[in-house]
């Protein structure tokens, strides 16, 4: 069975060498001796989120912390090339869904984008809280899916500056459902981003899309189906691992 793990401040697991100790508490410490309710001689993985892994030993266990050895002390490369999702907003929860899915997937960034034709509105101190329910997102997925590198979670975008991340990027892709190109023929590059676009319910706006071609961008189409915008983004981002990491 996959080890638990837990996300720390990085000054704990910064100087950390194998024989040695470290504490585990906090709202971590809780969740694992509480709520988990990991024993003494159980192994757990703790990740200060950039790619620092310490699988750990339990030696001691408290109310609501635990005593851990170091066993061994890994530092996880960060992937090349680089997945990163462009969601334009979506209405309830379905922006919310692709970005949890797309950290399972293995996205590396999500980018979330005020499109032409979203509904909802990121403005001022609700923007601010809705994209604080992003991160909170991309962080328990992470750790539901053991990862060591948490992805990130970018400010918002408008399309000019989407346009702008575009041209900088090693491969772009705007999921259109009037494509004749599968993403699946697409090759992928070894360095760099890979930028996935997808739209709001309504569809991504004919100038939108000129405008993310004029950039570099190549619309694509995953299959004869037309996915919503909370499984599009994972369904591309499996099909390009698919190509590449999961070899």
């Amino acid at each position: 069975m996959t080890l638990p793990l837990f996300l720390v401040d990085p000054a704990l697991v910064a100087s950390a060498a194998p024989g040695g100790a470290v504490l585990l508490d906090g709202p971590e410490g809780r969740h694992a001796a509480t709520v988990r309710r990991i024993t003494v001689g159980e192994r757990v993985l703790l990740s200060d989120g950039a790619g620092r892994r310490l699988v750990c030993e339990v030696a001691g266990a408290g109310r609501a912390e635990l005593d851990l050895r170091v066993l061994e002390v890994e530092q996880v490369p960060e992937p090349r090339p680089r997945f990163v999702l462009v969601q334009a907003l979506a209405k309830g929860d379905r922006d919310d869904q692709a970005v949890e899915a797309a950290t399972e997937c293995g996205v590396d960034e999500v980018v979330p984008w005020q499109a032409a034709r979203c509904i909802v509105q990121w403005r001022g101190e609700r923007g601010e809280k809705a994209r604080g329910k992003w991160v909170a997102t991309v962080v328990a997925a992470a750790k539901q899916s053991r990862r060591a590198r948490v992805p990130v979670v970018a400010e918002l975008a408008t399309t000019k500056a989407l346009a702008a991340r575009v041209a900088g990027a090693a491969a772009a892709y705007v999921l259109h459902e009037d494509a004749t190109t599968s993403l699946a023929s697409q090759a992928l590059p070894d360095e760099g981003d890979v930028v996935v676009v997808v739209g709001p319910e309504g569809g991504i706006t004919p100038e939108e899309v000129a405008a993310l071609e004029a950039a570099g961008a190549v619309a694509v189409r995953l299959g004869d189906t037309v996915l919503r915008s909370s499984s599009a983004g994972p369904a591309a981002l499996a099909v390009l691992s698919a190509a590449g990491r999961w070899r």
